[in-house]
């Protein structure tokens, strides 16, 4: 599991629909990213799980559970689950900045 501090200093508290959707965009990010590199079938286990604490500054802890079948032997699945997380860090970030452009106008 990772966490990371995404706090924008000009960054508006998050309502508690911001909070969720901020997780769901984290998720489906992570999501994404691991069926763009193996095919459903091929998976055997895939969990997300996206917590959000505190308010400013918010801190996100992404973890990535995922197990292949067995005709993915060769494959880097711990490689794979890090890049999912680090996406789905990614793509929070992008959401609040997006929220931080629009708390300015």
């Amino acid at each position: 599991m990772e966490s990371e501090n995404v706090e924008e200093s000009s960054l508006p508290e998050l309502t508690q629909d911001q909070i969720e959707y901020l997780s769901t965009v984290a998720e489906e990010a992570a999501r994404q990213h691991v069926f763009s590199k193996v095919p459903a079938k091929f998976l055997e286990t895939l969990n997300i799980t996206v917590e959000a604490e505190g308010e400013k500054p918010i801190t996100l802890a992404i973890e990535v559970e995922l197990v292949l079948s067995s005709v993915m032997k060769d494959f880097d699945a711990r490689g794979l689950a890090e890049e999912a997380v680090k996406k789905a860090f990614e793509s929070a970030e992008k959401y609040l900045r997006e929220l931080r452009c629009l708390s300015q106008k």
